[in-house]
């Protein structure tokens, strides 16, 4: 059943993005070679996975961490599709891939084979968010259609502003 509910969050993760990381600023993390993990995938006690599973002395101590949500996100929202796409992974029988053990924080460009990764920016994971029906009815229509609503009017405040590091940057140079 665990691994069923591994492979749920594996299969949902660029979809959950959005919502455990629901600022723009969340994506300045989520960059290969920085301390959160941006490869989909998953370890027995890899820290530099997406999903990580900690040794454990009994069953009873065997856990899972999804590693990836920003400490801002709602945790409330966060907790609902996590556990929608876990539950999606039980219900489907979906087969988690093998470990990925190797450091991904080291990884090379041409590994094979290549691992996804999730969404690069706040704009990337809205779109893929509105492609999940499993996530969406997590979330319920309302909340959905509101929390879109309100991540793309913050997506385009922030795609609109001049920064100081770009006027530091390039108004010299041209």
């Amino acid at each position: 059943i665990g691994r069923h509910f591994i492979a749920g969050l594996l299969r949902h993760a660029p979809e959950i993005t959005a919502v455990t990381n629901q600022f723009v600023n969340s994506y300045k993390r989520l960059v290969p070679g920085y301390e959160a993990p941006v490869y989909i995938s998953w370890a027995r006690i890899n820290r530099s996975a997406l999903i990580r599973v900690p040794r454990a002395y009994d069953l009873a101590s065997t856990r899972i961490e999804l590693r990836c949500p920003d400490p801002s996100c709602n945790p409330y929202l966060a907790f609902a599709v996590m556990l929608a796409a876990g539950l999606d992974g039980i219900r489907r029988q979906l087969t988690v891939p093998d470990a990925t053990d190797e450091n991904l924080y080291l990884i090379e460009s041409t590994r094979r084979p290549p691992l996804e990764t999730l969404p690069g920016s706040l704009e990337d994971a809205l779109e893929t968010l509105a492609a999940d029906q499993v996530v969406r009815d997590a979330l319920g229509a309302h909340v959905f259609e509101r929390f879109s609503s309100a991540k793309r009017l913050e997506w385009e405040d922030y795609r609109l502003e001049v920064t100081d590091w770009e006027l530091n940057k390039y108004l010299a140079l041209y």
